[in-house]
């Protein structure tokens, strides 16, 4: 797996997809999957780096298997941007990565229907986190966790041996590395920005499976106790406590690699498909990767962490695919029997195949790794509260500046801040939820 950026496509949306004339819909129609598996069929990528290489590789596969066909791939850098504009011309392929601009309502408007929830859940992970109605659009390449990427060395040498259990002991520990050695307790990667959204993914750490339907049922979460005053208190507390980077402004995510792979950095909260980037980052620049490793984050329910797997990017068939059976053949081929995900260190999509090592090593910790449901009554109404408040919980805007006042760029404080928000989401929760 790369980076976030081309691989990942976790959270919440921000805005769906303008509808323009012209634009063709499926809802309600059934996938050609009972068609004649054969022709050409064109997927988009967003992995720049394997359309020339690994990708082919698994598409002779998938020809030798069902001969007649050709599976050709188009890489897209800007793959957000670009895809939802291809959305709206009507163009985009056969089979493609599902943006994150396309609301949950929409999802019928642009993918044909996979499948019930559950039906497919049985086979597969995640299927609710692209559905809609009952609907699956969208299957999963692979899934991740979501906690921190340490140098345990540099930890080590800071005397913590074994994961933080409480934000206290975290930033205790945080102040033992700022005192003893020369790392950078905690990398915020605040200019490239998406790296912050992290935050946003430690739902599972109280343990409550019905949190992403009470998320949008609640119009304060930034008090103490709920998890987003939990997460994003953190990040304030330690940049006001002066343990991340000197100066945020400059951060940058390619350089921040090598740094936590040779004690640079001690500490990034990301997923947990970062894990083999930062090793092979320590076997280039000759240091061990065996010092990297992937820790919860920190904080108990119940005496035990906990930890949310969700999917990465989900991969959908076009509703304006002329070739749907093969383009369904392809999804459900790769998903299921190219071992991309094992090749890549995710967590399989297909329920029952073993997880890679590094997840195996982060269960070893005693985390205990979560599935969380997507809401069904409140569907959809996460999205619009957060266009209505225009606080970007997936994104990087509100922490930014959160990482701003922290550090003394920006007025106000923690309680400031977080009443704030609470006033902003609960104006525009009590009319979306009205």
């Amino acid at each position: 797996m790369i980076d976030r950026r081309r691989f990942l496509g976790l959270g919440a949306t921000v805005a769906g997809v303008a509808m323009v004339a012209g634009c063709t819909g499926s809802a309600g129609q059934e996938t050609n999957a009972g068609g004649e598996i054969t022709g050409e069929i064109t997927v988009l990528t967003n992995r720049t780096d394997l359309a020339g290489t690994a990708l082919p590789a698994y598409a002779k596969k998938f020809e030798a298997k069902y001969p007649g066909t050709k599976v050709s791939f188009e890489a897209v850098t800007n793959y957000e941007g670009d895809v939802t504009t291809q959305l709206s011309s009507g163009e985009y392929g056969d089979v493609l990565l599902i943006p994150n601009t396309v609301a949950v309502h929409q999802l019928g408007q642009f993918f044909e229907p996979l499948g019930g929830i559950d039906e497919l859940k049985t086979r597969y992970r995640f299927t609710d986190e692209k559905a809609f109605d009952g609907q699956v659009y969208g299957i999963s390449l692979g899934g991740v966790a979501n906690g921190l990427v340490v140098n345990r060395r540099v930890w080590g040498l800071a005397g913590v041996t074994a994961p933080p259990t409480t934000p206290d002991e975290f930033l205790a520990g945080l102040r033992a590395i700022k005192d003893k050695t020369e790392a950078v307790p905690f990398y915020t990667n605040y200019k490239d920005g998406w790296p912050l959204s992290f935050f946003n993914s430690q739902r599972a750490i109280l343990a409550d499976p019905a949190i992403n339907e009470k998320f949008p049922a609640d119009p304060a979460p930034w008090q103490p106790g709920k998890v987003a005053y939990l997460a994003d208190g953190l990040l304030f507390d330690l940049v006001a406590g002066g343990l991340n980077e000197k100066d945020p402004l400059t951060t940058n995510w390619e350089g921040s690699k090598p740094m936590i792979a040779t004690g640079k950095v001690a500490t990034m909260l990301l997923g947990s498909w970062a894990v083999p980037q930062m090793r092979d980052a320590a076997k280039a620049a000759g240091a061990d990767p065996a010092d990297i490793v992937f820790w919860p984050f920190p904080y108990r329910t119940g005496g035990k962490f906990h930890a949310r797997i969700e999917g990465d990017y989900k991969a959908g068939v076009s509703s304006t695919s002329k070739n749907k059976a093969t383009a369904r053949a392809w999804l459900d081929w790769f998903v299921a029997e190219s071992g991309f995900a094992a090749d890549q260190q995710a967590i399989p999509t297909v329920v029952g195949q073993p997880l890679p090592t590094a997840l195996k090593d982060f269960q070893d910790t005693g985390v205990e790794l979560l599935e969380l449901p997507a809401a069904t009554t409140n569907a959809g109404k996460e999205d619009e509260i957060i266009k209505e408040s225009e606080i970007d919980l997936a994104g990087n805007i509100y922490r930014q500046k959160l990482v701003d006042i922290a550090r003394g760029a920006a007025k106000g404080d923690k309680a400031s801040y977080f009443a704030e928000l609470n006033k902003r989401w609960g104006a525009a929760q009590s009319r979306v939820m009205k």
